[in-house]
């Protein structure tokens, strides 16, 4: 499935975003200074919006064109009734360009700065972090990372001008210390560090300011990766024929449940039914037939012992998931093999990954679904080196195994070989619990039996399994099951719901 790729949808690394900076100025003619009140303007409107209780700020500013910003910011807020303390870090008659201009308009508007004072955190509603933007090139060290551990060792609410100080823009580590902030407002362009590493620690809910830059500097510039858009849905899902029958929708087998282990076929089983799947068949050990039956009788249920038993269930089938509790002793094996031999589209997950890992080899129509232990076994390295670099590992995987590679873990990723990768920004901590991959995989079949393309299938998937996660997150994010995603997930492809503001991210 081709589709556009609107400018919203475009994430940016940080010389990208700068690139952007530079052809609002250069070829619109809009002034660097014009673009600096504006980021302060946004920034007090975030204030305003959603810290309607804060009455003072400290606002502090170290150098470049952070700085700018916050006194910027500092100057508006001042004449809009707030108490403001301004506290400078760096030199400020050292600033150069926009960022001085911002600082020499504070002074005449009668604003005064001060040195580094740690009570001061003590003496504000709200700490407004403009210290250092996305050129920190280097760990925190000196007064600044004093201030930074400060911050959060505090007890007020941060809000943080364009990034938080110490977040790498582009590989979303932190450098040395980084400020956690409550609230980022980010500029220009979406930086991919917010999606990847810490990023999602340190910015908190972030709203994204264009700052009026013209769309067709976005739509012109090059980037680094993509948003899953909730359009996507619609594209992917059109309304149903009246005279539509269950066979129309697609047929899914789902392999594995390995000794001791039904409930994962049992979870990826539902999903793929409650994502709009015509008929779901799980393929598992024989005594765990009753055990499926009871818990989802809506699902056909196969016992098998040989792979020879598969066989009619693969002459059926559409889209095959293996891997959700296969295991990997030989009855796995045999499974595992059997999937690969039928040539149909796969869904690979969990101990299929691993089977895959001994033994690699590379297709063009199946879905990887990793999580970064898994991922590091498919390249032969590291979880912490995959969790590093997450652009780079599912690329790799992707060149390396063909087909759709989909990284699993705060801010999922999607990719296919020589394509940017697609980024999911929804989802929440309380998914981090058992059985949330066998859903996902559920759910990828259960769309991709119906579409016909596990490239759309596989983001729109992960995007539907994201928001269904926070939408069951309602009620609270700690002890979230699976299977609480199951009717969020129906309400969520089916339009029920609304999660579609691209502007701001809790």
């Amino acid at each position: 499935m081709v589709s556009m790729i609107s400018a919203g949808e475009k994430i940016f690394s940080a010389d990208q975003v700068r690139g952007l900076d530079r052809r609002a100025i250069d070829e619109f003619g809009i002034p660097g200074y014009t673009l600096m009140c504006r980021a302060g303007q946004a920034l007090l409107e975030a204030v305003v919006d959603h810290f309607p209780k804060v009455r003072s700020l400290l606002v502090i500013c170290g150098a470049g064109n952070n700085a700018g910003d916050g006194y910027v910011m500092a100057r508006l807020a001042r004449r809009s009734g707030y108490r403001v303390k301004v506290i400078t870090l760096s030199d400020p008659v050292l600033l150069k360009g926009d960022a001085r201009e911002a600082y020499d308009d504070w002074q005449k508007d009668g604003g005064r700065v001060q040195g580094w004072s740690a009570e001061a955190l003590d003496q504000c509603d709200l700490v407004v972090d403009a210290i250092l933007g996305t050129g920190l090139e280097r760990p925190l060290e000196g007064l600044f990372r004093e201030v930074v551990e400060a911050i959060n060792a505090g007890s007020r609410p941060v809000l943080a001008a364009d990034i938080p100080t110490g977040l790498n823009a582009n590989t979303g580590s932190v450098m040395g210390v980084a400020v956690q902030a409550d609230m980022t407002v980010t500029f220009v362009g979406r930086k991919v560090g917010f999606h990847l590493g810490n990023g999602a620690d340190c910015v908190g809910r972030y709203l994204f300011a264009d700052l009026q830059v013209p769309k067709k500097v976005l739509e012109d510039s090059s980037f680094i990766a993509r948003l899953i858009s909730p359009d996507l849905r619609r594209q992917v899902l059109p309304p149903r024929q009246r005279t539509a029958h269950k066979g129309d929708n697609g047929r899914v087998l789902v392999i594995g449940g390995g000794p001791g282990m039904p409930g994962a076929v049992c979870l990826a089983g539902e999903a793929a039914l409650r994502s709009g799947a015509g008929l779901v068949t799980v393929a598992t050990l024989p005594e765990h037939v009753p055990v499926v039956l009871s818990g989802r009788p809506e699902l056909m249920c196969l016992g098998v012992r040989k792979d020879k038993d598969l066989q009619a269930a693969l002459d059926k089938a559409d889209v095959v998931v293996a891997g959700p509790g296969l295991g990997q002793d030989e009855w796995s094996q045999q499974m595992y093999n059997a999937a690969l031999a039928s040539g149909l589209p796969l869904v690979l997950d969990a101990d299929a990954l691993n089977l895959l890992a001994k033994q690699p080899v590379r297709r063009s129509h199946w879905v990887l679904t990793p999580h970064p232990g898994e991922a590091a076994r498919l390249l032969g390295t590291s979880g912490v080196i995959v969790q590093n670099d997450r652009l780079a590992a599912v690329q790799r995987i992707a060149e390396s195994y063909g087909g759709v590679a989909v990284l699993k873990g705060a801010g999922t990723l999607v990719s296919q070989a020589g394509e940017h990768p697609w980024i999911c920004d929804r989802g929440n901590p309380g998914m981090a619990a058992p059985g949330m991959g066998d859903v996902l995989a559920g759910v990828i079949a259960g769309l991709a039996a119906q579409c016909k393309d596990l490239d759309a299938a596989a983001r729109l998937g992960v995007l539907a399994h994201a928001c269904a996660g926070d939408l069951a997150a309602v009620r609270g994010e700690r002890g979230l099951l699976a299977r609480d995603l199951m009717m969020p997930l129906r309400k969520w492809l089916n339009g029920l719901v609304k999660m579609d503001d691209r502007n701001e991210r809790d």
